[in-house]
């Protein structure tokens, strides 16, 4: 799928090695976390980022704050720091919920060892659920009578959002390996332009894509250069409602207006049954400098950023947005596709 030099996050020693997602697709380099506040700065500034991955930086980050002692008061202090750093994904408390459930019952002695051990099990089983939902989601590919099949995604949710494969990008990268012709449309996500995340990861896959603006989805979808509408997710509420970058609602509306199927794919650790609907949903409220200002490469192709608008001005800067359930065709999780007013059956 991908060269052995690309990775998102992997154990070295007594620390963690993480691929620095803040300066790609313009630069590739990877930085090592090594205390509780390393992994905390990591997961708030984005540095790592996409539900999954965010769980499993949180998983290692105990891992790393044990390393000073392991204690009741330091593993408390770890979790609450960790589940601090960023509201909207589950898959952050998910994973904390975890290690501590795993790490509380043992003798201080034990805790250390216990931790890595168990941050590598998060992440290996979110790799292999990862790469069922590519199995599962390849099906839904496969049953679309024409080729080649031409997709649209929103943000970023293919492997460097994950520990490995990714969730909606998981099925794409699957296909490729099945011989399936396949176009994707990737909208750049703007502020964070996540979307560029994804063009670069499909350039280095070899898979035929086109970058568009996110507000040029419409017009495709109504033409009919979309057969299939797949995003992943940071958190999917009781009742399926499910909440990702904001301008997937958007998306949703124009592909039931028009049409064409719209599946969310995430790995079942990302439904919060807890969470009955998605008006309870957290909605994490970034800076405005995300807004005002616009990062790229100068023309010597050094990094800069770019005022586009005064530093007094107002602006809004909701990270996610959440898509109603009855937008949503199906789920695609590790178990496979539900209706996303069924996703109960998955844990009774």
């Amino acid at each position: 799928m991908i060269s052995d030099r690309l990775f998102t996050i992997r154990e070295e020693g007594d620390s963690v090695v993480i691929l620095d997602q803040s300066l790609l697709p313009h630069q590739y380099a990877t930085r090592h976390l090594n205390t509780l506040a390393d992994a905390a700065h990591a997961i708030r500034a984005m540095l790592v980022r996409g539900a999954p991955l965010i769980g499993v930086a949180a998983a290692y980050g105990v891992a790393l704050a044990l390393k000073e002692g392991a204690g009741n008061k330091a593993l408390q202090h770890a979790c609450d720091t960790l589940a601090a750093t960023r509201p909207t994904a589950v898959n952050l408390r998910w994973a904390l919920a975890r290690m501590q459930a795993r790490l509380q019952p043992l003798p201080v002695a034990g805790r250390r060892a216990a931790a890595w051990a168990q941050a590598g099990a998060i992440a290996a089983e979110d790799a292999a659920a990862n790469r069922a939902i590519g199995a599962h989601g390849l099906a839904l590919i496969e049953r679309i009578g024409k080729r080649p099949v031409n997709l649209m995604t929103h943000c970023n949710a293919g492997w460097l959002a994950t520990a490995a494969w990714g969730t909606a990008l998981a099925p794409v990268y699957a296909a490729r390996a099945a011989g399936l012709p396949l176009h994707v449309h990737v909208s750049e996500t703007r502020p964070r332009n996540q979307g560029l995340l994804t063009a670069w990861e499909l350039h280095e896959a070899g898979i035929p894509h086109t970058l568009i603006v996110d507000n040029a989805a419409g017009l495709l979808l109504r033409q009919g250069k979309v057969d299939l509408v797949i995003v992943g997710a940071d958190r999917i509420a009781a009742n399926g409602d499910t909440a990702n970058k904001v301008g997937t609602y958007l998306k949703a509306l124009a592909a039931a207006d028009c049409g064409v199927p719209f599946f969310v794919a995430a790995p079942l650790s990302t439904i919060d049954m807890a969470c009955p609907d998605g008006g309870r949903i957290p909605i994490e409220e970034r800076a405005g400098e995300e807004v005002r200002h616009v990062g790229g490469l100068d023309r010597r192709g050094v990094h800069a950023t770019v005022a586009i608008a005064p530093e007094t001005r107002p602006v809004a800067n909701p990270a996610f947005d959440v898509t109603p359930a009855r937008f949503i065709t199906g789920i695609v999780t590790e178990r496979g596709v539900l209706p996303p007013g069924e996703i109960g059956a998955w844990f009774r």
